[in-house]
Formats: structure tokens, C-alpha cells, sequence
């Protein structure tokens, strides 16, 4: 990492502080059945996360671009979707191993250092699930897919995130002293478009996106976050 510590870490949520693969996976295939259309698999529905929910149904009706279907009939599908997974979303859910002491151990050495969550899964159940598993007490904010007019890799949610933590330090805190800790390309680019720095997580649900993204570092579980972060280990 850069010599000047961060002040600011923010970490994407599926993939990287929680596994959600099988829940997600499940609740799309609900969707399909519901529409009388043939189920996909895990495999196939976990290279669409990332994006959204909207994107995620998209390409599971086999329309990443909109162009097949009409409007009426992706809401239908979203809608479905979302509701099921609202139901759904803890069934077998779990915080990957490491995260909490990772957390706990930048927390305790960096105790000026923000987090914070930006995701483009929806807020709402975002927070819950942060709220669930105890993760909610390390982040001062927790920004969804829905949050803002646009989504990640844009990187209007993490300039806000960069804004609102300098109002709270009571100091401008730059890009460059900005980390983005994701699975995914959305999340180097991100944090690329931001000008802050960034760890892919290979351990995640989209690390064969990470290779073309070319974030600064590296992670093959969350204890290597200490790792990079010249942080003492568990």
C-alpha cells in the first residue's frame, strides 16, 4: 500500500464480507419457475451478480442488453425476485471467515480510519444483513444500488462516501487515501474512476473479473486485507 495509511476503507458486501451465492442463486431460480422458464445453474447466476438486481434478473431472462424483453415483463421478474430474496435472503447466507476479526483488528489499530459498505445490491437488505451478522457497528454508512441515480463502477457512491467521512474526521480526506476492498472488476474500477486505491478479493463470487481489472492488490481470504495493510495478523 501507498506509504499514508487509509482514512477511508470501503468494502463491497456479496462476495466480499458475506457469501450470498446460494441464496441469490436460489431466489433467481425462483423467479424463473415462477415465469414458467427452466431453472440455471449456481455457476451461471453467480457470474451475473454484481451489477445490480436489476442487471442480475436481466441476464437471467437471457436480456443483458434490454433488448428482448418490454419493461412490463423485466418489472414482473424484478419485482418477483426481489420479494422472494427479501424472504429468502438469510437461509443460508454467512460472513466469510476472517471478516469479523479482520474488521476488528483494522478497528483496534486504525481506530481514526472510516468504513463503510458500497454495494449495488439493494440498501434495504444490505443493511439487514449487515444487521444481522454484527457488521453494522463497524461501518458509518451503508450505501446500495438503489442509494443513487447511478451504480458502481460509477464512482458517485464512493465520492460521496469520501465526502460525507471528511465531514466526520473534520478533514478532507482524498482519493488517494481512499481503499475499495471488492470481488469484483466493478469494484477496481470503482475505485479506479475514483482515483482511490483497491484490493480484489479472489475469494469471492466474480474473482475471473479480477484479473482484467488489475486492482493494486490481491486477496485470497480477508486476513490478507491485514496483510496489505502492514496490520499485525490473527
Amino acid at each position: 500500500m501507498s506509504p499514508v495509511s487509509p482514512r477511508l476503507i470501503v468494502f463491497d458486501l456479496d462476495g466480499t464480507l458475506i457469501d450470498s451465492r446460494q441464496d441469490l442463486c436460489n431466489s433467481v431460480n425462483a423467479m424463473l419457475v415462477h415465469l414458467g422458464k427452466p431453472e440455471l445453474p449456481e455457476k451461471v447466476i453467480a457470474s451475473y451478480i454484481g451489477d445490480g438486481a436489476s442487471m442480475l434478473v436481466r441476464r437471467a431472462l437471457g436480456d443483458p442488453e434490454g433488448d428482448v424483453h418490454d419493461a412490463e415483463y423485466v418489472n414482473e421478474a424484478l419485482e418477483f425476485f426481489l420479494d422472494y430474496y427479501r424472504e429468502h435472503k438469510l437461509d443460508f447466507t454467512y460472513v466469510y471467515p476472517g471478516v469479523m476479526e479482520s474488521l476488528e483488528a483494522i478497528r483496534t489499530a486504525w481506530p481514526e480510519t472510516l468504513m463503510a459498505v458500497l454495494t449495488n445490491k439493494p440498501v434495504n437488505p444490505s443493511r439487514a444483513i449487515c444487521d444481522h451478522f454484527g457488521l453494522t457497528p463497524f461501518f458509518f454508512q451503508n450505501y446500495g444500488g438503489n442509494s443513487f441515480h447511478t451504480k458502481k463502477p460509477d464512482p458517485h457512491g464512493l465520492k460521496t462516501l469520501i465526502a460525507e467521512a471528511s465531514a466526520i474526521a473534520g478533514l478532507a480526506i482524498a482519493s488517494g487515501e481512499t481503499l475499495m476492498i471488492g470481488d469484483s472488476d466493478v469494484d477496481v474500477l470503482t475505485a479506479r474512476n475514483c482515483g482511490a486505491q483497491s484490493i480484489g478479493c479472489t475469494f469471492g463470487l466474480a474473482p475471473h473479473s479480477l484479473e482484467a481489472a488489475e486492482p493494486d492488490h490481491l486477496a485470497a481470504a480477508p486476513v490478507d486485507w491485514l496483510r496489505i495493510l502492514g496490520i499485525s495478523g490473527l
